[in-house]
């Protein structure tokens, strides 16, 4: 639990566990200070974890101008500057693959393969769900949107049919929400994912890539994720039963996800 002074800023990452070192780039409002997160799940189990808090969030620090992707790319190459690590296996969640794109993008040579999960390249006709737009509703009214954008199944019948389901899920939410967070930090991540572009720019990326996503997502759409595997020169799209949290709704994913970045790492 290390607070470092990396790209300008000061940055708070984690390292633990025994393996392969894997840089995760969590995604929108992400904070190690929440439990159980990654560390938690399979991919802490196998693993030398490197995870931090990104700009604007958690124990990093919250600079006060308007931050770009460019930035949140080059956070994650001064940590590894940090680090002493020249090359590594990347999983990047939601925001956090936004950013591994554009990290992959501006360093490539840093990345041995990566992990794309429910993200988006953005781009015309590829777009990076509008969540910034949320932050002006009511706090009830934008936790109930973002549950149904989570899962695009979660429809007013479902609601009906499953109401004390609903109304934990609502409690979960709202919880989370009112926890430790910086809002000016977490609105500028969102403004800054708002820009998030490098669907053009994606065949310059040669690195062995899976793509990850859940079937009923509606944040990062089963057709923006085909839409980044056509667009990729070496990827492999495997969808899940689940929606944005699809890493926790099917038992399968992260299983599925150790074994390829392991596969990876084998050859």
């Amino acid at each position: 639990m290390t607070l470092i002074r990396a790209n300008g800023i000061d940055l708070y990452f984690e390292r633990k566990g025994e393996g392969e070192p894997l840089l995760f780039i969590s995604g929108s409002g992400a904070d190690l200070r929440n439990k159980p997160n990654q560390f938690d799940a399979l991919v802490g189990a196998n693993f030398d974890l490197i995870c931090y808090d990104q700009r604007g969030l958690g124990q990093t620090e919250t600079p006060s101008h308007d931050y770009t992707m460019a930035e949140y790319a080059d956070d994650a190459a001064a940590l590894l500057d940090y680090l002493q690590i020249d090359q590594i296996p990347v999983m990047g969640v939601s925001f956090g693959g936004m950013v591994a794109q554009e990290f992959a993008l501006r360093h490539p040579s840093r990345i041995k393969h990566m992990v794309l999960a429910c993200t988006s390249s953005g781009g015309v006709g590829n777009p990076s769900y509008p969540l910034h737009e949320l932050e002006l509703l009511e706090e009830t009214v934008r936790a109930k949107k973002h549950l149904q954008i989570s899962d695009n199944r979660r429809d007013e019948a479902w609601i009906a049919e499953n109401t004390d389901h609903w109304e934990t899920l609502m409690n979960l939410t709202l919880a989370a929400r009112a926890a430790q967070r910086d809002p000016k930090g977490a609105l500028k991540q969102l403004e800054a994912r708002k820009g998030h572009d490098t669907f053009s720019r994606l065949p310059e990326l040669k690195m062995p890539i899976l793509l990850a996503g859940g079937r009923y997502d509606g944040i990062a759409p089963v057709a923006n994720m085909q839409a980044l595997d056509a667009q990729l020169a070496n990827s492999e799209l495997r969808l899940f039963e689940g929606g944005h949290l699809f890493l926790i709704q099917d038992k399968q994913a992260y299983p599925e996800i150790v074994s390829w970045l392991q596969q990876q790492s084998a050859t």
